[in-house]
């Protein structure tokens, strides 16, 4: 085959996170008595972490006060990022057929770590090998460090890893990473903004990417 490894953004990848996104933001601007969001105001936001995401949401907004707001948010989405996410229909179908080919599956993301670890948990954790959400230790994408250090976790060869992810912040990762980017539209972008984005490779279905991803040479 020609990749030996594939790494799989979270949010809008392989997992429908949205409504629990946008609850958890709403809570926090409630608490402190701020304006509420839309699903559809938040989706283009979302990819970069939390912390753009709050600086996105409320632009203008001191260091202080997004510190003050990201404080409260985090406890509270770790809690209940798995109120209403789950897998994408037909995923794990995805997932296991690559895991049968031989392909190695790591899940990289930079919603934080405490909400990715249960959902990773309770969905993937019979296909992949690592799960990876954002860390004081590791730069967040799309700098190209939460990859370098996954696939030398995993002892896998970095140029020979595909990365699937659904925004723009996924196209620059693997870019400045070198490696493939393999954007899906079922997520947070469509085709179009994917397009604008750079995108090279596009699927609209599973079965699509399922069969660029266990290509031969």
């Amino acid at each position: 085959m020609k990749y030996d490894a594939i790494f799989l953004d979270l949010d809008g990848t392989v997992i429908d996170s949205l409504q629990d996104i946008v609850d958890a933001v709403n809570y926090t601007m409630r608490h402190f008595g701020l304006r509420q969001f839309s699903r559809e105001e938040l989706r283009p936001k979302l990819g970069w972490g939390v912390s753009t995401l709050m600086r996105l949401a409320l632009p203008g907004t001191s260091e202080a006060r997004q510190e003050e707001l990201l404080a409260f948010y985090k406890p509270y989405y770790a809690v209940h990022a798995g109120d209403h996410s789950k897998p994408f229909e037909g995923i794990l179908p995805m997932l296991r057929a690559m895991r049968d080919a031989g392909l190695v599956l790591a899940i990289l993301s930079n919603k934080p770590d405490a909400a990715v670890q249960p959902l990773a948990e309770k969905y993937f954790a019979d296909v992949v090998a690592l799960s990876v959400g954002e860390r004081p230790e590791v730069i967040r994408k799309p700098a190209p460090d939460m990859l370098l250090k996954t696939a030398k976790d995993l002892n896998v060869d970095i140029r020979r890893c595909l990365y699937v992810g659904d925004s723009e912040v996924d196209i620059d990762t693997a870019n400045n990473t070198g490696i493939d980017c393999a954007c899906v539209t079922w997520g947070f972008r469509n085709r179009e903004e994917l397009a604008r984005a750079g995108a090279k490779y596009i699927f609209d279905t599973m079965d699509e990417l399922l069969a660029f991803a266990t290509q031969s040479e």
